[in-house]
């Protein structure tokens, strides 16, 4: 099953003229293969160690000597320090220019694999796809090369997931399917993982799986394969058996989880742990490619990622678990007693012991409903009598008043707010409002948001990470300019997803449009697909401002907002 690595090939063409350093160079690459074994690594994947040696030069093995604090490009600073292997390090670190949280990978300039860390992480930002973790940033400055990618700290790694336990199958055919899809789809680029590790898979809150260290991570530890679709398909088919089982599908213990007993070989997952889905212990059977366990199902193995998404993709969906009412509790129980003998039995009725009270007589009860009829009649008649004498003074005096009934108190009072008619306002143009961004949220769609067609639509752009604008930004939204200043009374925002939303106005008399936030008044906020902002009191502008604070997941793994139309009304 193992082949002959990449590293192999290179140190046995550089120690040609020399036999005793050929078997020292032989002996630390065969170490470095042994080591990775034990660590749980596929077969095909192996490190480049000895092989990144050339003209007698010794790779640098020592991490630059930063700190907590230091500034790289005088925005990313450095907070905490995750790894420290081989030369280079791995940190959290702050990106204080978009005040956000950032990964970075650093090593010196003259690092024997710089230039391939330089070159891969350049390939994985071009790829864009959000199922990776993006690559932010790649430079080599000050004779360090740096790589930044993003955070993601409401995620969690498979690692973590696979302590708790084995998966639910539906959690397993999402794992595979997801990381399959994706895998296909860098490897249709010429973009290669080899270091799919536990480790490297991150779910996020809402369950969607994202990968990090697309090509950087083998690049960062000198690892090369000759075929790398099926090292990164094995990887896959492991990550799918841990998931099934809580094993390593090795015999070596690794990321956490214990392996196969030895001597053993490679068993289906549906036998080394009760209740596994036949048709996912198919799955991964056939991408860790072992040849007697798929012959005796008659199913060829998957080679690539892309075969691997279509088998998954072939497969009976996997419906997610029903959930869980908790149901009431039983009533308490009523003991009975009975007399033995008696059970079941007719029982005499009781017997009354009491005198049982007369009934009035007829012609008394008769009497009283009568005369409580007459009475009622009589007070009913007497209210309706008083209450139109009262009405008719009332009229007369209104009539009679110096001051008609229709005008202002002479001594002036508070004057009456303007009450809303339901007319619709116009909208005469609109503006995208980006104050914290570049200020460009495709202005040229802008009409679509009211252009009263509700089948085209205006949308902001997609965010990824956070629905709350990637932690970039706290809004943005859109100006309608009303042509002169009218008086609003509800703004009717319609979605495609549910979005929250405020409402915003500038003030009285203004007559140019605002440009900073701080120039609009919130007056109203909602979240939905269908929101209706409506002010407490109508209020007079020329400017309102719908401000999208917070948006909803798009298809493509990001957040992104989409309007359809706005109403206003007075």
């Amino acid at each position: 099953m193992a082949e002959r690595s990449t590293a192999a090939v290179d140190v046995a063409d550089n120690s040609g003229d020399d036999p005793l350093a050929a078997k020292a160079e032989k002996a630390a690459t065969d170490g470095v293969a042994e080591a990775q074994k034990k660590a749980g690594t596929p077969a095909e994947a192996t490190e480049s160690k000895a092989g990144d040696r050339k003209n007698g030069e010794q790779p640098s093995i020592t991490a630059p000597e930063l700190h907590s604090g230091h500034k790289l490009a005088r925005r990313y600073r450095l907070e905490e320090c995750v790894t420290r292997l081989d030369g280079f390090s791995s940190w959290r670190a702050v990106d204080e220019k978009l005040r956000r949280a950032v990964g970075v990978h650093i090593l010196p300039a003259d690092h024997a694999r710089a230039r391939s860390v330089l070159a891969a992480a350049r390939s994985a930002a071009l790829l864009g796809d959000p199922r990776f973790v993006q690559v932010l940033d790649a430079v080599e400055e000050n004779d360090l090369v740096y790589v930044v990618h993003e955070w993601l700290p409401d995620s969690t790694e498979l690692t973590a997931l696979l302590a708790a336990g084995p998966m639910e199958p539906h959690d397993a055919y999402q794992l595979v399917s997801q990381v399959s899809q994706a895998m296909a789809a860098a490897h249709r680029e010429g973009l290669s993982h080899l270091r799919l590790t536990p480790s490297a898979v991150l779910r996020s809150s809402t369950g969607q799986y994202r990968i990090r260290g697309l090509a950087v991570n083998a690049a960062l530890r000198g690892i090369s394969a000759e075929r790398p679709q099926r090292t990164d398909t094995e990887a896959i088919g492991a990550l799918l058996y841990a998931a099934l089982t809580q094993r390593w599908p090795y015999e070596n213990d690794a990321y956490g989880l214990s392996g196969l007993p030895k001597a053993v070989g490679l068993l289906p997952p549906d036998q080394v742990r009760a209740g596994v889905h036949r048709g996912l212990s198919e799955i991964a059977m056939r991408a860790l490619a072992n040849d007697g366990a798929t012959a005796s199902r008659q199913e060829p193995p998957c080679t690539t990622p892309d075969e691997l998404a279509k088998a998954v993709a072939a497969m009976p969906r996997i419906r997610p678990p029903e959930p869980e009412f908790p149901l009431p509790a039983p009533p308490e129980y009523q003991r009975t007693t009975y007399q033995q003998g008696t059970y079941g039995r007719p029982q005499p009725r009781p017997v009354v012991t009491q005198p049982l009270p007369t009934p009035p007589p007829p012609l008394q009860s008769r009497t009283g409903r009568v005369l409580k009829w007459t009475v009622s009649a009589l007070l009913i008649a007497a209210l309706g009598l008083g209450s139109w004498q009262i009405a008719d003074r009332l009229l007369d005096r209104d009539k009679t008043a110096e001051t008609p009934r229709n005008s202002q108190p002479q001594n002036g009072g508070d004057e009456k707010e303007p009450a809303a008619d339901g007319k619709p306002v116009p909208i005469v143009g609109g503006q995208d409002f980006d104050p914290q961004g570049d200020g460009q949220e495709n202005a040229r769609d802008i009409k679509n948001a009211f252009d009263g067609n509700p089948g085209t639509s205006w949308k902001t752009s997609t965010y990824q990470g956070y629905s709350k604008f990637g932690n970039l930004k706290d809004g943005v939204g859109i100006i309608l300019d009303l042509g002169k200043e009218q008086q609003i009374a509800k703004v009717e925002v319609t979605f495609a997803g549910s979005t929250s939303v405020e409402l915003r106005t500038a003030a009285e008399n203004t007559s140019s449009r605002p440009t900073q936030l701080n120039a609009f008044t919130t007056r109203a906020n909602g979240t939905g697909s269908q929101v209706a902002l409506t002010p407490t009191k109508p209020v007079k502008t020329r400017y309102v401002l719908v401000w999208l604070t917070d948006l909803p997941a798009a298809g493509d793994g990001g957040y992104r907002g989409e309007i359809s139309e706005i109403k206003i009304t007075s």
